[in-house]
């Protein structure tokens, strides 16, 4: 369960940076220091999206060895 809301979390956070850098986009000189983070966050959330995944995965394994639904 944890694995699966954490690879959801981080879905929505990846989708979220890319709506940020469209709105930043728009805002650039405020933000422009900004904006080389944004993809390096982007990443970090496809990291812990694919995280959560593997997690869920061996938790389905693991539930299916010990005849577990």
């Amino acid at each position: 369960m944890t694995g699966g809301g954490a690879a959801g979390v981080a879905t929505l956070g990846a989708a979220g940076v890319e709506v940020a850098q469209s709105v930043l986009a728009e805002t650039q000189s405020a933000v422009l220091p900004l904006v080389p983070y944004l993809n390096t966050l982007r990443w970090v959330f496809i990291a812990v999206a694919l995280v959560g995944i593997a997690v869920t995965i061996y938790a389905r394994l693991d539930d299916w060895k010990r005849g577990q639904r």
